[in-house]
């Protein structure tokens, strides 16, 4: 834990403030400040560069794609995008000296303590640092209260940014998830195409289909299985979104639907953080 202090030290600066509770986003209706409060822009950042020291946290279900986006903000902000769930797997594949009461903790179906993955966090941080990184975006932690308290206790958390996702739409995109055996590539054979009822916007998610080279060696992942996703749903509704409304509190939660595939999801979303992806910008126009 010392290390996790040392390591997330308060910072006197942040590169926004939010005023109110919470913000939302919506592609069918986004609310006005007057429904929801205000929470004050976000300063375009203009050209790239490295040092944004941005202290960021991903929220959402599981498969919701918090992993695309963050890695993805990762790369736009010069910023280590770190996964808990990365860190539990590397440890467990390691000599390291967890490696082995990970191994069991897991073959026995158990959660893994908040102990474990904190001093996994506190190894990773202690590393970056030394290689001279500045900030981060964490993925996968915190999931339960006492973990964002932790967390509240040693560090200035900037923004919170909460995924959401119909379960309709999430449960057909963890059933669709492959991976390829050869190169390990990530793809997504489900399209989704809901059609508009009760209120609700319609919405389409086109395949993430693999090149030929890859479509016969895909394989999925053994606990990508309908009884599987509702139960960790479930488990995530239980334990993990009283998290949600512990950020919204503190007026650091920002809520974004995603409105359809990664293109149209990561636009929207640039926009709603006031970010240029200038890499996007020069493919288009190519």
């Amino acid at each position: 834990m010392a290390v996790l202090g040392r390591l997330l030290r308060p910072r006197t600066t942040t590169f926004y403030t939010i005023r109110t509770f919470c913000s939302s986003y919506s592609t069918s209706s986004p609310p006005s400040s007057s429904e929801i409060g205000v929470i004050e822009p976000l300063p375009a950042f203009g050209k790239i560069t490295d040092g944004r020291n941005v202290q960021w946290v991903f929220l959402g279900c599981p498969g919701v794609g918090k992993g695309t986006y963050a890695s993805r903000l990762s790369k736009l902000l010069c910023v280590p995008h770190i996964a808990t769930g990365d860190l539990v797997r590397d440890e467990l594949s390691s000599e390291g000296p967890l490696s082995s009461q990970l191994a069991e903790i897991v073959n026995q179906g158990k959660l893994v303590s908040d102990e474990i993955i904190i001093n996994l966090l506190s190894q990773r941080l202690e590393a970056g640092e030394a290689k001279g990184e500045s900030g981060f975006i964490l993925d996968g932690f915190p999931r339960t209260i006492r973990q964002a308290e932790i967390l509240e206790g040693v560090t200035n958390i900037d923004l919170v940014i909460n995924l959401k996702l119909r379960e309709e739409a999430l449960l057909a995109k963890c059933l669709g998830r492959r991976t390829c055996s050869q190169c390990g590539g990530n793809y997504n054979v489900a399209c989704i195409d809901i059609k508009a009822d009760d209120g609700n916007p319609a919405m389409y998610m086109p395949p993430l289909l693999p090149p030929a080279n890859c479509a016969s060696k895909l394989i999925t992942r053994s606990d990508d299985t309908e009884e599987v996703v509702k139960e960790r749903l479930r488990v995530y509704n239980e334990k993990s979104r009283p998290v949600e409304e512990f950020y919204r509190r503190r007026g650091k939660l920002l809520e974004f639907d995603l409105p359809g595939g990664i293109p149209e999801s990561w636009t929207k979303l640039l926009q709603l953080l006031n970010l240029d992806d200038h890499e996007d910008t020069r493919s288009a126009a190519a």
